[in-house]
């Protein structure tokens, strides 16, 4: 069968650089640091004092203050950056056929404040079982895509992704999947996480995925660098509004760019560490390569997952440079994470709204917080450090990879006629 082309018509993000895209793709050309330390509960006992926090967000500006309260702070997050992506895309709720919207949402833990309000609450109790009756539907991670769909009455296929950091890297390939094998028209996709939670960086310090850079942590997120330790908690939402090409054509919509594939795959090595070879991202690289028709010397730039863990940051590069050759130090390469952090399972959606945002403007969003050169690291890979970089582009390539040796990839185009 012919498959159908997918575009790019709106976006909406929550960033700890800005709550609003326009606000987060200025920060980002600028090399914004969006650490700092944690404000949300007192971190003084933590062996990680800061995180990338959203700033400045008031939800009841956005959701009534009495159905907040029934909503963890990841569905609120997630309402809110899919209103400003069906805001930008210019649908016409009273003309659309919403049989044929879609919601397929990424998180990879969903309510955890929730979660974790609910345990404390009944431990410091007298052993009764008091629990707020929206406990359930306030943690469980399909809340998101389900408020989502109530809000605008979507009834096309309505689910959540699960695969940590991947997460909405994965939603987003299957609403790929779904229009463009002509099962819906439109699809809200993205993800959202709110882990900076005690449970969130106590959970990450016991497993010694965080950097513990508290005398300075605007600097802490370090991709690349020699003396990196660990990754940066953030937390946010990105929102895209994927939609068939003649659809959108037909309507006049804006198109940011045409999603011209998706690849995932497993690890199937170890419950946090990435395969030694970097095996998996290999395998999702040549994926969504494959499957979007084109060969390594069309990518342009890669925003990469490189988080700033020690073992994690070589592991992708190997990759890419079996896979690219000699390309691989021709295009350029940046971790957006040293900006806004590590947000979990939003992180694939976010950063591919970077990757629109260097095809729209033609600057590579820098690689911050870099130091010190990492003499595991060739020196030949443009990692695009400290400052932005204007490049011509056509084809891009965001990666996402997770706990559980989950590796998903997606490849963004210049529209073309």
């Amino acid at each position: 069968m012919t498959l159908r082309r997918v575009v790019v018509t709106g976006l909406g993000a929550l960033t700890p650089i800005g709550n609003d895209v326009p606000t987060y793709w200025d920060n980002l050309a600028a090399g914004t640091s969006g650490a700092g330390p944690i404000t949300k509960f007192d971190a003084s006992k933590f062996k990680t004092q800061f995180a990338c926090e959203l700033k400045g967000l008031d939800v009841t500006q956005y959701i009534p203050r009495q159905d907040a309260r029934k909503m963890d702070p990841f569905t609120h997050y997630a309402l809110i950056a899919a209103d400003q992506a069906v805001r930008d895309s210019g649908l016409n709720l009273d003309t659309i056929n919403k049989n044929k919207v879609g919601v397929i949402w990424g998180s990879g833990i969903g309510g955890l404040k929730s979660f974790e309000e609910e345990v404390i609450n009944y431990a410091q109790g007298d052993g009764t079982p008091r629990l707020n009756p929206f406990f359930i539907v306030r943690m469980i991670a399909d809340s998101a895509p389900g408020q989502i769909s109530m809000r605008y009455g979507f009834r096309g296929p309505n689910y959540v992704t699960v695969s940590a950091c991947a997460s909405s890297l994965n939603a987003m390939i299957d609403a790929f999947n779904y229009i463009r094998l002509g099962r819906i028209n439109i699809c809200v996709t993205g993800g959202s996480e709110a882990a900076v939670t005690r449970a969130g960086v106590g959970g990450f310090n016991a497993n010694r995925a965080l950097s513990e850079r508290n005398d300075s942590p605007e600097t802490a997120s370090r991709p690349y660098d020699k003396d990196r330790d660990g990754f940066v908690l953030g937390e946010g939402a990105g929102a895209l509004i994927l939609e068939e090409y003649e659809h959108a054509k037909a309507r006049g919509a804006k198109i940011y760019a045409e999603l011209i594939g998706g690849g995932m795959s497993s690890d199937a090595y170890h419950i946090t560490a990435p395969h030694p070879d970097g095996l998996g991202a290999y395998l999702g690289m040549q994926d969504a390569m494959d499957d979007a028709g084109i060969k390594p010397e069309d990518i342009d730039y890669i925003n990469t997952h490189g988080t700033s863990t020690p073992i994690g940051d070589p592991q992708e590069l190997k990759a890419i440079e079996k896979i690219f050759g000699e390309h691989a130090f021709r295009m350029n390469i940046s971790s957006t994470k040293s900006q806004i952090g590590h947000l979990l399972g939003a992180a694939g959606a976010v950063e591919a709204i970077a990757c629109l945002f260097a095809l729209e403007r033609q600057i590579v969003p820098p690689t911050i917080n870099h130091f010190t050169a990492d003499p595991e690291i060739d020196p030949r890979f443009n990692l695009t450090l400290n400052q932005a970089q204007p490049r011509k582009m056509t084809t891009v390539m965001s990666n996402g990879f997770g706990f559980g040796g989950h590796n998903a990839s997606v490849i963004f185009r210049k529209l073309s006629e």
